[in-house]
């Protein structure tokens, strides 16, 4: 029995030295790309010919290549994390693509996350608003209870752990065509506020990361939920409703 033939693939990919500079698409021809390799495999294999061909290897981000960190942010024909949903980048097989296709790689395209060079962006953005949420403020010291002696409801207890999913790769900016934050911002309001340890800073976390958000100039929500579709841990529209019910309450309550 023969082997399976591999993958022969032209692929468009943009270049780009950093934010200052302009960037454009360069075309590159990859064969025998295995169907069992992942996408970022491919990246690997076409770096390593470029240079055994003395050029530049093509930057992208990548860390744990598990679906867990985030890091392989690539926006592929069109799809943040490519032809197939529910998975991050580094979890896409080439089985997805037919041999001789083309695909176009582009970075995340937002305002708010300027490139750093080809396709890495930088998303510290996320971890400004993150901070701005501040931190839970439990006394550890003394006699701490355990956490089982804290009653929450099951149904809150899944809903934050849902909404403590997101991994903050940035998809949902880059699907959403205001470049939006809010289903990460959401997401993250959503995992303490739901909890009764979230509850005793609620309304100044939910105020702050709201205004820092808005200060890290992403876009408005407009709720076409593109971000919903996209996001590769399914993160559900309803912590951007409750968000919006957070910082509202909050609001009226400082007046």
């Amino acid at each position: 029995m023969s082997a399976q033939k591999g993958l022969n693939l032209t692929l468009k990919i943009w270049r780009q030295k950093n934010n200052k500079t302009k960037g454009q698409f360069e075309t590159y021809k990859i064969s025998d790309v295995s169907t069992d390799s992942s996408f970022l495999e491919m990246l690997d294999m076409l770096n390593e010919n470029l240079i055994n061909e003395g050029q530049e290897a093509i930057a992208f981000d990548h860390d744990c290549r598990e679906g867990i960190c985030g890091m392989c942010s690539l926006y592929i024909n069109g799809r943040p994390h490519g032809p197939d949903t529910g998975i991050t980048t580094c979890q896409l097989h080439m089985r997805m693509f037919k041999d001789g296709e083309t695909i176009h790689i582009e970075p995340w395209r937002s305002a708010a996350f300027p490139i750093i060079k080809d396709l890495v962006v930088d998303r510290s953005a996320f971890d400004r608003v993150m901070a701005a949420g501040g931190f839970i403020s439990v006394n550890t010291s003394g006699n701490t209870l355990d956490a089982n002696a804290i009653l929450v409801p099951k149904e809150d207890a899944d809903n934050a752990m849902d909404a403590a999913a997101c991994i903050g790769c940035g998809a949902c900016v880059a699907t959403c065509k205001n470049g939006a934050a809010s289903l990460f911002v959401g997401a993250k309001v959503s995992q303490f506020a739901l909890l009764p340890q979230g509850r005793v800073e609620a309304k100044r976390r939910v105020l702050n990361m709201v205004k820092a958000m808005d200060e890290e100039g992403f876009g408005n929500c407009s709720n076409t939920g593109a971000c919903e579709v996209e996001c590769p841990k399914g993160i559900s529209l309803e912590v951007i409703a409750r968000m919006n019910r957070e910082y509202f309450s909050a609001s009226l309550d400082q007046g």
